[in-house]
C-alpha cells in the first residue's frame, strides 16, 4: 500500500475531529458529495456503482448510498448504514445488493481502508473491456504505478459474497483494481481519497486510450513512474484535490448537505 510522501507544496494535513459525531458528520458529507460529483460526470450507469465509507463510531459498519437513488439526487439524509450481514441499520431504503458484497469484502479484507468507490465509467469500462492496468502515459496516471491490480475473472452480476472476497482479493494492497469487462474500484484512508482515486484514474484512462489510439506513446520508464508515484500519489494531495471538487459541487449543489 502506498506510504504518505514528504509534503513538497504546502499540503494542509488530513481533518481531526473533537468527537465521533463530529468525524461521522464529516464523512457523511464527503460521501454525499462525492456521489454528487460523480453524477456531475456521468459515471452513473442504472443502479449500478456506489461508494462507501466506514462509521468511525464502529468500523464493522459502513455508509453507502441507497440503490435506486440517482447519484445526482443523493443527500446526506438518504445514506444508508450497513451492518457486517448487510441489514440496514440507520436509513430508509434498501441497498444495493453487489455494493455490500463488494464493499463488505473490501472493508473486511483491508482494515487500512475507510472508503471504497466503485462504478462504470465510461473511460474505466473501455479500459476494463481491454483487460490490462494503466500504463505510466502521463505523470498522474503514475498514481497507480505498482499500485494497482487486474481481477480477470467475470462472474456475472457481483450478487455473490464469494464473488466480493476475490475482487477484494485480487484489489490486493494496492489502491485500485481494474475488473476486466466491468469497471473499476478505488479505495484510501478516507472518502476524499478514494472518491479522488476513480476521478483521477478514470481521466488517465481516458488520456491512455486516446494516445494508444492516436499512435505510440512514450510511457514513463519504471524510475521515472515511480518518482511520479511518489508526488502524485500522495493521500495528502488526493484530499485536498478533491477538496476543489467539494468546494464546487456544494457552491452549486448546497442541498447536498440536507441532513
Amino acid at each position: 500500500m502506498t506510504t504518505e510522501s514528504t509534503p513538497t507544496i504546502g499540503l494542509p494535513p488530513a481533518p481531526t475531529f473533537d468527537s465521533v459525531d463530529d468525524e461521522r458528520r464529516h464523512r457523511k458529507q464527503q460521501l454525499a458529495a462525492a456521489l454528487r460529483v460523480f453524477g456531475r460526470l456521468g459515471y452513473d450507469e442504472g443502479v449500478a456503482g456506489h461508494i462507501t465509507v466506514r462509521d468511525p463510531g464502529d468500523p464493522t459498519t459502513f455508509w453507502v448510498n441507497p440503490f435506486g437513488v440517482s447519484f445526482g439526487r443523493i443527500s446526506v439524509k438518504d445514506l444508508v448504514l450497513v451492518d457486517p450481514n448487510g441489514a440496514v441499520i440507520e436509513g430508509t431504503r434498501s441497498v444495493n445488493r453487489g455494493a455490500f458484497v463488494i464493499h463488505s469484502a473490501i472493508h473486511d479484507l483491508r482494515p487500512d481502508v475507510a472508503a471504497a468507490a466503485h462504478a462504470h465509467s465510461i473511460h474505466g469500462r473501455a479500459l476494463a473491456a481491454l483487460g490490462v492496468p494503466l500504463r505510466p502515459v502521463v505523470q498522474e496516471a503514475c498514481a497507480f504505478f505498482e499500485d494497482q491490480a487486474v481481477y480477470r475473472e467475470y462472474n456475472g452480476l457481483a450478487l455473490e459474497e464469494e464473488e466480493g472476497r476475490r475482487m477484494a482479493e485480487a484489489l490486493g494492497g494496492n489502491r485500485a483494481v481494474v475488473l476486466q469487462n466491468h469497471g473499476v474500484i478505488t479505495v484510501g484512508g478516507s472518502v476524499e481519497e478514494a472518491a479522488y482515486w476513480f476521478v483521477s484514474f478514470d481521466r488517465a484512462a481516458q488520456v491512455q486510450l486516446l494516445a494508444e489510439a492516436a499512435g505510440t506513446p512514450a510511457y514513463l520508464d519504471d524510475d521515472a513512474a515511480r518518482l511520479a508515484h511518489s508526488q502524485f500519489g500522495s493521500p495528502n494531495l488526493a484530499r485536498f484535490s478533491f477538496r476543489i471538487l467539494w468546494d464546487d459541487i456544494v457552491h452549486a449543489q448546497p442541498d447536498l448537505l440536507d441532513e
